[in-house]
């Protein structure tokens, strides 16, 4: 891997796990000041993971003079092994984590592609660090009947395993996502699709991936995210989705105005995690929770 600028130190977090074996793992680059858009995708790309972070200079008016005083306010860009990505929630939670086993739990800005998102870092009582993201502004669209029978088609669904109650749609809250709902846990756990099929469509609607999920019980839920176009059959544990999910299940009227949600993803690839999604009443922007801890060199 040949970096025009310098070598930077590349971190490896995993994001929603307290098991470094668990969760989805990031690359976090601390210090990205100075290299190129080549440089990052290099790294990104040596390292093979789903996405890695890169933290920049914040810009001048993030978070106001107080904050950038207090170095709690950063630029942020992410890259999967192929491309950039507008936004990554586990990378979010790693990099915070990173920056809270630094300098300590406290509120963070980012700046990211999409718009600023705030992250708190808390210690638990175990001693783990947990991060919070609160999400842009999401909103959720429909999706023309064409596009889900050939979604279906590439992941080798029919129709008639679909739960009819949680309807097809398109959701964002910092990147796109296909939201799909299993009848049951063992359509759900039978992943395996034509990778260039479904990259070729989610490439045409601009999707980053396309989320599957199960209800287990009323705010219980088992989820997947087949990520071709970043080069990835599947992502561990995507936060960016589970934002955008949330905001799906509030606009369905899936569950109540104020609800705290419980997404478990990764258990199907033997890296179990744990989403902690919060809705609140006269809010839009979604809160998206988790535990994070360093991968051993």
């Amino acid at each position: 891997m040949a970096i025009t600028a310098r070598s930077p130190e590349v971190l490896r977090y995993t994001a929603f796990s307290g098991d470094p074996d668990g969760g989805n793992p990031a690359g976090v680059v601390l210090d990205a000041a100075g290299l190129g858009d080549g440089d990052m995708l290099a790294i990104a790309a040596g390292l093979g993971y789903s996405e890695t972070a890169f933290l920049t200079p914040p810009p001048e008016a993030l978070g106001g003079p107080e904050t950038a005083r207090q170095g709690r306010a950063f630029g942020i860009r992410y890259f999967s092994p192929k491309a950039e990505v507008p936004f990554c929630g586990h990378a979010t939670v790693a990099t915070a984590i990173a920056l809270g086993e630094r300098y300590g739990p406290g509120d963070l800005l980012f700046a990211t592609p999409v718009g600023t998102v705030p992250v708190t870092v808390t210690a638990q009582a175990c001693g783990a660090l947990e991060a919070t993201l609160t999400s842009v502004e999401p909103h959720v669209e429909a999706v023309p009947g064409a596009d889900v029978e050939e979604a279906l088609a590439a992941l080798g669904w029919t129709a008639a395993e679909l739960d009819p109650a949680l309807a097809p749609r398109i959701a964002f809250a910092g990147a796109r996502h296909l939201v799909l709902a299993a009848a049951t846990r063992e359509r759900l756990a039978d992943l395996s699709y034509d990778f260039d099929r479904l990259e070729a469509l989610m490439r045409r609607l601009d999707l980053t991936t396309v989320q599957l999920a199960w209800r287990a019980s009323e705010t219980v839920f088992h989820v997947r995210d087949p990520f071709p176009v970043g080069g990835v059959v599947e992502d561990p544990a995507t936060g960016a989705a589970a934002a955008a999910f949330g905001a799906y299940a509030r606009e369905l009227g899936l569950v109540p105005r104020t609800a705290v949600l419980t997404l478990h993803q990764g258990e199907d690839m033997g890296r179990p995690g744990v989403l902690t999604v919060e809705l609140r009443a006269g809010e839009t922007r979604v809160r998206v929770s988790g535990r994070g801890t360093r991968i051993p060199a």
